[in-house]
This record gives C-alpha cells, sequence and structure tokens, in this order.
C-alpha cells in the first residue's frame, strides 16, 4: 500500500524560480502545490516561503498578494512554515539592504551587510548547528554552499516566559559569525540556497518534512 505524502505549498508571489526546490520535495514524496490562493496555502500540511533577489522587492510582491498575511495565521494557529533565503530574511525585524525595510517582525533582529571584504560571500562554510536542532539533525559535520550580501549578525531575545523552549539559531562563519537558520516552534527559516548544496539541503528539508 502506497502512503501519500504530505502536501506543501510553495508560495508565489512571482519572483523566483522554484523548480529546482519542488523537484526536491517531490523527490522526498510530498505532494506539491505552487500557489498564491490563501486557502491553498492556509491548508496545506506544510508552507515553504522562497526566495532570491532583493528583500525589499521581494517583500512588497508578497504584499501585493497577502501572504505575509497568510504566514501570520499559520504562525498563531502553531502550522509548519520554513523560510529559504529571501523567505527567511522577511521573518526578522528589518533590513538595511539599499534602505531601510521592514520585515513581517516574527523574530527580532536587523538583515545588515557583511561586514567582510569579499561581498557577497560565495563559498562553503560549516554551520555550527544549535544544540536541539531540528533541521540540522545528522548533518553536523556537512558544509553548505552559501551565497548572499546580507545576514543578520546578532540575535537578541528576551525571553520572558521562563516554561517557553527557546529559539534554536543556528550560525555560519562567513568571515564573520552570522545567522544561518532559526527554529522557533513551527516557524523555521534557512539562508541556504536550496540548489547549491543538493545533496546536504535534501536532509534538511526531509528533517523538517518529519516535523509535519
Amino acid at each position: 500500500m502506497s502512503t501519500v505524502g504530505p502536501t506543501i505549498a510553495i508560495a508565489d508571489y512571482g519572483i523566483g524560480n522554484f523548480g529546482s526546490l519542488a523537484n526536491a520535495l517531490e523527490h522526498l514524496g510530498a505532494s506539491i502545490v505552487v500557489t498564491s490562493q490563501s486557502q491553498q496555502l492556509l491548508e496545506a500540511d506544510g508552507l515553504i516561503l522562497p526566495g532570491n533577489g532583493a528583500f525589499d522587492a521581494s517583500k512588497q510582491a508578497m504584499d501585493k498578494l497577502s501572504i505575509p498575511r497568510w504566514i501570520g495565521q499559520r504562525v498563531a494557529g502553531g502550522r509548519p512554515v520554513l523560510g529559504i533565503r529571501v523567505g527567511h530574511q522577511i521573518f526578522f525585524d528589518s533590513s538595511e539592504e539599499f534602505g531601510i525595510h521592514g520585515g513581517m517582525g516574527e523574530w527580532p533582529g536587523v538583515i545588515k551587510k557583511l561586514p567582510t571584504p569579499a561581498v557577497p560571500h560565495l563559498g562553503w562554510s560549516q554551520v555550527r548547528a544549535a544544540e536541539h536542532s531540528t533541521l540540522f539533525r545528522g548533518l553536523e559535520d556537512e558544509r553548505f554552499y552559501f551565497a548572499h550580501s546580507y545576514a543578520v549578525l546578532e540575535w537578541e531575545f528576551d525571553q520572558s516566559i521562563e516554561a517557553m523552549f527557546p529559539p534554536q539559531v543556528s550560525w555560519a562563519h562567513n568571515g564573520r559569525c552570522s545567522v544561518a537558520a532559526l527554529e522557533n516552534t513551527q516557524l523555521s527559516g534557512v539562508l541556504i540556497p536550496p540548489d547549491l548544496s543538493s545533496r546536504a539541503v535534501l536532509k534538511l528539508v526531509a528533517n523538517w518534512i518529519l516535523k509535519l
């Protein structure tokens, strides 16, 4: 008897090529829908917000389709969401990429330009995974390919509720430590391009799917 995998919605806001991501998810047994429709975004077992290019252009395109609204509803309802690259950055307070631009404010932090001689950072880095990371389980010794100029360089989180499980922050060293991934209950984000570290990223996404 065949087992039907989870349905995963890839949020489509008109920027980016989702082909390699969709192929990877289908390889893992998921049923994929690429959509901007609210019902599909809300009802899918998991939602992925991909992204590449400039922060502000991506956020404006998302806003026109109310995608942050539907993501906010999923987060409020404890429904799994994974942001990738710019999709990960959008979850923070703001970005300094070509001006000051507001994000969704789900996590504290500002996206800043990497203070390194070579920008963008292009190359392989090992990720220092958070102690209780689900995404990097079994990937502790892997290296991932990064291609970015901006990242969160500092993490400050005031955890006023002692019983709350703290967000899991994983770091990469790209000339300076920067946030490579963040996991907070059902909201997760990674800065790693899905098509350039294929085998390791496939395992990372598989780990996320196991949580659905």
